[in-house]
């Protein structure tokens, strides 16, 4: 499932942006989609995932409650809007899916991820 991600950019502090991440294939019901992001010089994080299926939803402490993942069925796409951004949120963000195929729980590790599409730049600043 080859993914396409998209909608970064430069945006002043509490500023908002959505990414946007495009399957160029059907999502199957059991498959999960997730947001990760990599700051210059620390580790890659967990950002937020959902189940395509049901839409249920995790997030990483510091970004609850200012970005939401959605999907759109019929786009094969699924989206993080990000609100009330904050300087610490500038990385580089990435898409992924996992497969799923033992139809477990949403999970943050990203080694469980099968495939990840090419970052999208997010910077904030003044």
């Amino acid at each position: 499932v080859p993914l396409q991600a998209y909608g970064g950019g430069l945006v002043q502090p509490g500023g908002s942006l959505r990414l946007s991440c495009a399957a160029s294939e059907p999502i199957l019901s059991n498959y999960h989609m997730g947001w990760f992001r990599q700051a210059p010089g620390k580790e890659r994080e967990f950002v937020a995932a959902l189940t395509w299926r049901e839409s249920r939803t995790l997030y990483t402490d510091s970004v609850k409650a200012r970005f939401t993942i959605s999907r759109d069925n019929a786009k094969n796409t699924v989206y993080l809007q990000m609100n009330s951004l904050k300087s610490e949120d500038t990385a580089v963000y990435y898409c992924a899916v996992r497969q799923n195929p033992k139809r477990t729980p949403l999970h943050t590790s990203g080694s469980l991820f099968d495939l990840w599409g090419q970052g999208t730049q997010v910077t904030v600043s003044s």
